[in-house]
């Protein structure tokens, strides 16, 4: 399995699954453009480290997601430089919990913003030169709240189901033209995005942390254990594979079982 010649986008790569993804990417032989938030001497590690083992070229675009000018600006700068972009894997994603009465009017919209307006100016942007190469790959990260929906987290849903609704729509636009747009869903990945809002929804419930855990989280996955970082980095990579490329327009669980219930 080999993208050697290839480019790939990847936003909120700094950490977590993004992080992950692109570093199977990159062992694949992808050129690799990251983004995502942190200490730049931390992401300057991320980035040389990643260059180094896998023997590509990494970048690192500091756009911010929630800005559409930035957003395109990252895809016109990396197929400047690489010459193509041929993978956008569309990342980026905060969460906030809360009652919806109690939920801030500006973490709605950074949410709506970052999680699922930030994908469709990536493909906005990226789609027309994979058009013109009659090649592209294009992975949303969703969520297996794009197929469900949890109490307390009413603008991460939304966009989830949004992401999932999006995809859809450029798979079909894009069908004719080589290119695939698929959404990955996830249960619960041991990620910092999970661990930062375990306190916070311990408080919205009114239980403790490793209730959170046990009662809350792991609950709704029938195998009772996170999926990992490492099996969500396999599906993405798998999907730009000419192996999947029937597999266009899927909402794709990888939840424990969590949406077969």
């Amino acid at each position: 399995m080999s993208l050697n010649g290839k480019t790939a986008v990847v936003t909120g790569s700094t950490s977590g699954i993004g992080l992950g993804i692109a570093d199977a990417l990159a062992r694949a032989g992808a050129n690799i453009v990251l983004n995502g938030l942190g200490k730049a001497e931390e992401i300057e590690t991320i980035r040389a480290n990643m260059a180094r083992t896998h023997g590509v070229e990494v970048r690192f675009s500091g756009a911010d997601m929630t800005r559409p000018d930035e957003i395109a600006g990252m895809i016109r700068e990396a197929e400047t430089e690489f010459g193509s972009v041929d993978i956008l894997v569309n990342n980026a994603g905060i969460q906030y919990v809360a009652a919806i009465e109690e939920f801030p009017v500006e973490k709605w919209d950074q949410i709506i913003a970052i999680n699922l307006s930030a994908a469709f100016h990536g493909m906005r942007a990226a789609v027309p030169g994979m058009k013109r190469r009659g090649w592209g790959r294009i992975v949303n990260t969703a969520s297996a709240h794009a197929l469900v929906a949890s109490p307390f987290k009413a603008a991460y849903v939304a966009a989830k189901h949004g992401i999932a609704g999006l995809t859809k729509v450029v798979a079909l636009e894009t069908a004719r033209h080589g290119i695939t747009v698929n959404a990955i869903c996830p249960g619960y990945v041991w990620t910092p995005l999970v661990e930062k809002q375990i306190p916070d929804t311990a408080r919205a419930r009114g239980l403790t942390e490793e209730q959170v855990k046990t009662d809350v989280l792991l609950a709704a996955q029938p195998t009772k254990e996170f999926v990992t970082v490492d099996e969500v980095a396999g599906l993405a990579l798998f999907l730009t594979t000419d192996a999947a490329r029937s597999i266009t327009g899927a909402i794709l669980p990888i939840d424990g079982g969590w949406t077969a219930e």
